[in-house]
């Protein structure tokens, strides 16, 4: 259920399709959507995936029965997409054929590839690739209404690019070349990070590492690829492990966690040369954390590209060094990203709420607050600093604890399961934001508004209390 365990990197998840917008085409009956709807709470991924395939398989019938203006639609689509499209369109309809196995333990010509296994498969599957095909086409026509809406309103969408893929997916199936594997197609090595804040044995991702020689020999072909799908969904790039470009920690296959490794030299400014001469001045953000060397920082600003900060980090250490922390706001440069916390983290009340004492104590100081107004305080500390940009996860804005985590490093499942409820955004935390945001320049300000009437985004409440 991760996001960064997809079955492709450049495919959309098809369980995001919208019911509702599929009716709007004509695709699905009342009927359809009753079925649909899976109440609140925690997703469960099991039930929304059988629902979600049910109705996309009554989609394509409904289409296939009566394509109307949607059929010019799809095959633009498809001509615009045949790179990608049609990889994974036949590697998930051979995927659903095989029972779901990895592609390791396919039928060996068809987990090697061989054309003669795969030209019998594409006739014998015609029907279950193009069903693929029109699922990847539905997810694009409403991500794409998505973004115009942004757009059209001024808001900027950023997206995350995960430097690693999955073995299990179409990118390593039909690029094996690309990946350290054996000749059974099984990681010879693997992703992951050494011991650190989040975990005492490492992260063990499990990832299959690059083969960055034919990368480079390609000129970067793949990535360029991935990134220009990318920038067609989202306005800037947010960098994932950025520190693997520079090196990265290897780990070999068969190991229980990513204690024993090492650090392997990446493709450095050779990756970011290619991208800029082929894809341009891209936005990028570095997600420069973890274990970062003076190397990291060389190429991160060679290239000036901003890093992040996250609150949650800043207020640990010693009486003598708290002060000199780089995440603490009053240290930035204009040229970063704050976030109180990201989809790593525990929420700002969760994590205050176990923090150390003098972490607490510390936090409470310099944030000039009580605890109860921590994750408030945390929010204008993010928002009032010269940082470029400020993130403030929305379980932060809703003050959550620890049912409001996203995801925990190391922890192979149970994650990404959090929605929220729209009636949870009161107006007074709306309204905070929208004044907060003015005061410190993050949005436009809007005309004065004229005497007697109240102005949007004034506070509903007083800094680090409770609504009014």
């Amino acid at each position: 259920d991760s996001p960064y365990q997809s079955f492709s990197a450049l495919a959309g998840n098809p369980y995001l399709v919208s019911p509702e917008r599929l009716a709007d085409d004509g695709l699905l009956g009342p009927g359809d959507l009753d079925a649909a709807m899976l109440g609140e709470g925690a997703v469960d991924f099991g039930a929304v995936i059988d629902a979600k395939l049910h109705m996309l398989d009554r989609a394509y019938a409904a289409f296939r029965a009566a394509p109307g203006p949607l059929g010019s639609e799809y095959e633009r689509f498809r001509a615009e997409h045949t790179g990608w499209l049609e990889d994974f369109a036949l590697f998930m309809a051979l995927k659903a054929d095989q029972g779901g196995r990895a592609w390791t333990e396919w039928d060996a010509g068809l987990a090697q590839a061989e054309p003669q296994a795969l030209a019998a498969s594409r006739a014998r599957l015609a029907d279950a690739i193009d069903s693929q095909r029109f699922r990847q086409f539905l997810f694009f026509r409403q991500w794409h209404a998505v973004r115009d809406h942004a757009r059209a309103r001024g808001i900027a969408i950023v997206g995350d690019v995960p430097i690693f893929v999955s073995h299990d997916s179409a990118d390593v199936w039909s690029h094996r070349g690309l990946f350290q594997l054996d000749d059974a197609g099984h990681p010879t090595s693997v992703a992951g990070v050494p011991p650190d804040y989040f975990s005492a044995t490492g992260q063990l991702w499990g990832n299959p590492l690059y083969r960055w020689d034919m990368h480079d020999w390609s000129g970067y072909a793949w990535w360029i690829e991935r990134l220009r799908a990318t920038l067609e969904m989202v306005d800037v790039v947010r960098l994932d492990h950025f520190r693997g470009f520079e090196a990265h920690w290897e780990v070999p296959a068969g190991m229980p966690t990513a204690e024993k490794g090492r650090w392997v030299a990446g493709p450095g400014p050779k990756f970011l040369d290619a991208v800029r001469g082929a894809v341009g001045e891209v936005a990028i953000v570095a997600e420069d954390l973890g274990v970062i060397t003076p190397e990291v920082e060389a190429l991160r600003d060679a290239y000036d590209l901003p890093g992040m900060k996250v609150l949650e980090f800043a207020f640990g250490g010693t009486p003598k060094t708290m002060g000199a922390h780089p995440f603490l706001p009053h240290n930035y440069s204009k040229h970063c990203v704050v976030y109180t916390g990201t989809h790593d983290n525990d929420s700002a009340r969760a994590w205050f709420d176990a923090a150390p004492p003098a972490e607490r104590a510390f936090a409470m100081r310099y944030l000039e607050c009580d605890a109860p107004g921590v994750p408030w305080a945390m929010i204008r500390a993010a928002l009032s600093s010269v940082a470029h940009t400020a993130i403030v996860p929305l379980q932060d804005v809703l003050e959550l604890g620890i049912e409001g985590r996203m995801n925990l490093p190391g922890r192979p499942s149970g994650n990404w399961a959090w929605r929220f409820r729209w009636d949870e955004l009161d107006d007074w935390r709306l309204d905070r934001l929208a004044n907060w945001s003015e005061v410190y320049g993050r949005v436009p300000v809007a005309d004065e508004a004229e005497p007697g009437v109240e102005p949007a985004g004034s506070p509903a409440v007083e800094p680090g209390g409770s609504p009014a």
